[in-house]
């Protein structure tokens, strides 16, 4: 597992972005990379380097993806027919993480891999513990029952922080999602811009 758990806003630092649109994000603050020389460092970037930073950038929005998780992705967003990298966000998205976090069942990306994990996730009527299940179209998602009183999941639905997009269809008094559509990368509510034509271009070096 990747090991940035309790470091995510280092991502933040390192891009000089809010990756995550966070209020508490330290780039609010301190919008240059962290170290001694980081608000010196300008050098213009290989093409390699904004391949590989579009690469990071992606991978480390969706939280604790493996590498090894990320290029298959990538690989199976090539053999589909289609653009790969169009292809590459609707994989993605599937991800029951993914889809909990869109819900705004957590308010985190890091809490809806722990949120499913622990097992308060439901897929269909079913218990689902792995992050990286891949939703299908109609499928609906929901909190378990015993899990709904949970101040994280409360404190979650009621922020104003993010919106719900249109693919996932919120009921929020039953705390179900239906996953209605595999979204095209214009739907997807990143708060930074998102480069996969570039990551693409990265792994297929």
């Amino acid at each position: 597992m990747s090991k940035r758990h309790s470091a995510k806003y280092k991502l933040d630092r390192r891009m000089g972005e809010n990756i995550w649109g966070r209020p508490k994000s330290p780039v609010n603050k301190r919008p240059y990379p962290p170290g001694q020389h980081g608000q010196g460092r300008k050098s213009k970037m290989s093409d390699f380097g904004t391949q590989l930073r579009a690469k990071q950038k992606l991978k480390g929005y969706y939280g604790n993806i493996t590498e090894k998780q990320f290029r298959g992705t990538y690989a199976e967003a090539t053999r589909q027919k289609g653009d790969a990298s169009e292809n590459l966000i609707g994989l993605l998205e599937r991800r029951l993480d993914a889809v909990v976090y869109r819900a705004k069942f957590v308010p985190t990306v890091f809490a809806a891999r722990q949120f499913v994990n622990h097992g308060h996730v439901m897929v269909n009527g079913k218990k689902v513990n792995v992050p990286s299940y891949r939703c299908k179209v109609g499928d609906v998602v929901e909190v378990r029952e015993k899990s709904r009183t949970m101040a994280l999941v409360l404190e979650s639905l009621e922020s104003p922080e993010r919106e719900i997009p249109e693919y996932v269809d919120l009921d929020p008094k039953g705390m179900k999602a239906t996953f209605v559509r595999v979204p095209s990368f214009d739907e997807v509510p990143y708060p930074v811009m998102m480069e996969p034509n570039l990551v693409v271009e990265f792994y297929s070096r």
